[in-house]
């Protein structure tokens, strides 16, 4: 069994243009995923799904039970595929993700998903700092525009920051044809 893992990071219905947190490319970032997924599943890796749900009554996104909480069709986990509940950026945090990596032998991680400036940033420093050499695949990754300080940032804008960010020192940031063109 090979020592690799797709984590494939909160790809989840809140996120699609009817949802409450429609991000910006988010179908092209799904279909770039479904091409990760699909060559690891061909190659015997392991895909854990990991999927988020808000404990907190008075924000109305990711609501348990709700529809936005359901995976995206394309990219719903298949039989025997581990999928991880949690309720923080950082998919490792207060989760049994480590221990289903580590009981499934995996030494690398390879992650997609949304969004950039959050779940992706936070669970790409949590595995890096672990130890696990990280890849993301940036265009299989999404955000949305932000506001600070009253600017507006371009979802384009926020991506690029993070994945520049992570690229200076906690993962190899690729597209998804150069990480198909490696294989």
């Amino acid at each position: 069994m090979s020592k690799r893992a797709v984590l494939v990071v909160d790809l989840q219905k809140e996120y699609l243009p009817a949802g409450k947190l429609a991000l910006v490319g988010i179908e092209q970032a799904v279909a770039n995923a479904v091409q990760v997924i699909g060559d690891a599943r061909a190659r015997g890796e392991l895909v854990v799904h990991i999927h988020h749900e808000s404990d907190n009554p008075a924000i109305p996104v990711f609501v348990p039970g709700s529809d936005g909480v359901q995976f995206i069709a394309d990219v719903t986990p298949q039989a025997g595929e581990p999928a991880v509940l949690k309720h923080f950026p950082n998919s490792f945090l207060k989760t049994d993700l480590k221990s289903v990596l580590d009981s499934n032998g995996i030494e690398e991680v390879v992650i997609v998903g949304a969004m950039s400036q959050m779940c992706i940033d936070a669970t790409a420093r949590a595995a890096s700092d672990i130890g696990y050499p990280v890849t993301v695949i940036h265009d299989a990754c999404a955000t949305r525009d932000l506001e600070f300080g009253g600017q507006s940032v371009p979802a384009a804008q926020v991506h690029a920051a993070f994945m520049s960010a992570l690229a200076f020192s906690y993962a190899r940031v690729i597209s998804c044809g150069e990480y198909q063109a490696a294989r």
